[in-house]
């Protein structure tokens, strides 16, 4: 068994009002990670995810694509202490 990772995940481009924090919370309920995905005030997305290195980079892939109305352009993360969440939700 892997050990837990977190990463913080900032994504750029057309991603309000497109679905993108259902489809993130659908996606990383199905791959096992917890965290939690929110708007931000300029215009982003901000997602926490954490749990299995494997769980985790399946939902950072689909972070790099996004829902089908949504336009990403740029998607940066910060590795962080893991925090031993469980659930994920939106904010």
């Amino acid at each position: 068994m892997s050990a837990r990772i977190r990463r913080r995940v900032v994504v750029s481009g057309r991603v309000q009002g497109v679905a993108f924090r259902a489809s993130a919370r659908r996606e990383a309920r199905a791959a096992g990670v917890a965290g939690f995905v929110r708007n931000l005030a300029d215009g982003r997305v901000e997602a926490v995810l954490e749990g299995e290195p494997e769980a985790v980079a399946v939902v950072l892939a689909w972070c790099r694509e996004g829902p089908s109305h949504a336009r990403v352009d740029r998607v940066e993360t910060h590795d962080e202490a893991p925090e031993g969440l469980s659930g994920f939700e939106i904010r």
